[in-house]
């Protein structure tokens, strides 16, 4: 949440005068294609954003404004990463793992320091692992303003298209509020289940009630590799016939079985989409999946308990079409972003006075609800974040791929390991445990 209200905090504000956008760009030909009109625009919203101290309240009615309980909770909870600024910045560069590297980077980010920006500028340049550089560019775009567009403007030309292409829709989003893309062409693969695989960055934020007094509250934010290594990789999974009311978000989660297989997770979700507009969708689903609720706060740990429970869980935003993109003779989704939240419950002993090493492991943490009278009282996370997801060349052939991902799931998110569209168990929606107990 806080990476999203960049340059706004009231030490920012306190420590410089805004003065103009365009004296922040340390490039002025970066925005030389912004009009006289955009221009004028951004350099209103730089000053009215940076001249309070809580810039949303300049919109209106605070009831819409400030009524955001994730953004109540980002201003009074704790961060339970302690790690220093310094370390941070040498975890960023020098840590083995990727993810911990991303983990270091969206946190230096998410404390709003005057250079994150050139930090992250700096690993999406020499960073190793392609995920890390895609996601660096979206951690500059949530840090937005003028100096995160002139970063940006450097990837248009990146070797890999994808980071180009990142860099491109970024852009176009901070200087109008709309994606753009680049020209490949893109492969339809029929006879799959789905008609689209679109592999999901997720950020997210839990905020963790530490006791019962609803007065003391812990922060853990998740970069998108950290978040797929406790919950999963989700990909957003449509068809065309059924898009506009439901979709499945299949995840699998790496490393928690131990012969190896992936954990298969699987929430068809439903809802309305508003499609006034022929190049998009605005939509708002919502899942309510049945779900074994391990009482150890780890997945497929039966050691302290398990509890049968329906995990409902909520996501928001907007889908943008390709019209060179055809699938049964509709234009297929490029790209979509959005929000989504719901409900957790984490072991605190399982993270108090463990490195974020220890921490960042595969199930180490299970989404719950309040709606269950043993789930109910153990629920002690608040859980929401921004999601992003394009279409990408992954096999290097210079064509986007629509549906290429494997993912196990049918139409209707029950598990299928096959991907032949018949589900291997009717009615299961995520791995048994108990068939992988000795």
């Amino acid at each position: 949440m806080a990476i999203d209200l960049c340059n706004k905090s009231p030490g920012a504000l306190a420590e410089h005068h805004p003065g103009r956008w365009d004296a922040a760009v340390q490039d002025p030909k970066a925005l030389e294609d912004l009009a006289t009109e955009q221009k004028d625009a951004l350099n209103f919203a730089y000053r009215t954003t940076l001249s309070n101290v809580d810039p949303r309240f300049v919109a209106g009615d605070p009831a819409a404004w400030a009524s955001d309980f994730g953004y109540a909770l980002d201003r009074v909870a704790i961060r339970l990463d302690n790690r220093s600024n310094d370390q941070l910045r040498e975890q960023a560069f020098q840590h083995p793992d990727p993810a911990m590297r991303e983990q270091a980077l969206f946190e230096y980010a998410d404390r709003d320091h005057e250079d994150a920006v050139a930090l992250l500028a700096e690993a999406a340049r020499t960073d190793q692992d392609r995920q890390v550089r895609w996601d660096a560019l979206w951690a500059i775009e949530k840090l937005g303003g003028p100096t995160a567009i002139a970063a940006l403007g450097e990837f248009l030309t990146d070797d890999d298209p994808e980071i180009a292409e990142w860099a491109k829709l970024f852009i176009s989003e901070l200087q109008t509020g709309d994606p753009a893309f680049d020209g490949r062409s893109g492969l339809y693969t029929p006879d799959r289940t789905f008609d689209e695989t679109i592999f999901l960055l997720i950020h997210c934020d839990l905020y963790v009630r530490l006791d019962p007094s609803n007065t003391h509250w812990g922060k853990i934010s998740l970069a998108p590799q950290g978040l797929a290594r406790i919950y999963g990789q989700a990909h957003a999974c449509p068809n065309v016939a059924t898009r506009e009311k439901q979709l499945v978000i299949a995840k699998t989660i790496d490393g928690l079985h131990q012969d190896g297989s992936p954990h298969c997770d699987n929430y068809l979700f439903r809802g309305f989409t508003d499609r006034t507009r022929r190049d998009r969708g605005n939509f708002f689903f919502e899942s309510l999946v049945p779900r074994t609720f391990f009482k150890s706060g780890q997945a497929d740990d039966p050691s302290q308990g398990v509890r049968q429970a329906n995990i409902g869980f909520a996501r928001y935003g907007t889908w943008h079409l390709e019209p060179r993109f055809q699938v049964r003779e509709e234009a297929a989704i490029r790209y979509v972003r959005g929000r989504f939240q719901g409900w957790g419950y984490v072991d605190l002993s399982r993270i108090a006075g463990k490195s974020l090493e220890e921490v960042l492991v595969p199930g180490n943490g299970v989404l719950s609800t309040l709606h269950d009278p043993e789930v109910g009282p153990m629920t002690n996370a608040f859980i929401l974040g921004t999601f992003k997801g394009k279409l990408n060349d992954w096999d290097g052939d210079g064509t986007i791929d629509l549906n290429s991902r494997d993912v196990y799931s049918t139409v209707d998110g029950e598990i299928d390991m096959d991907q032949d569209g018949v589900a291997d168990r009717p009615g299961l929606t995520c791995c048994d445990h108990t068939a992988l107990m000795p």
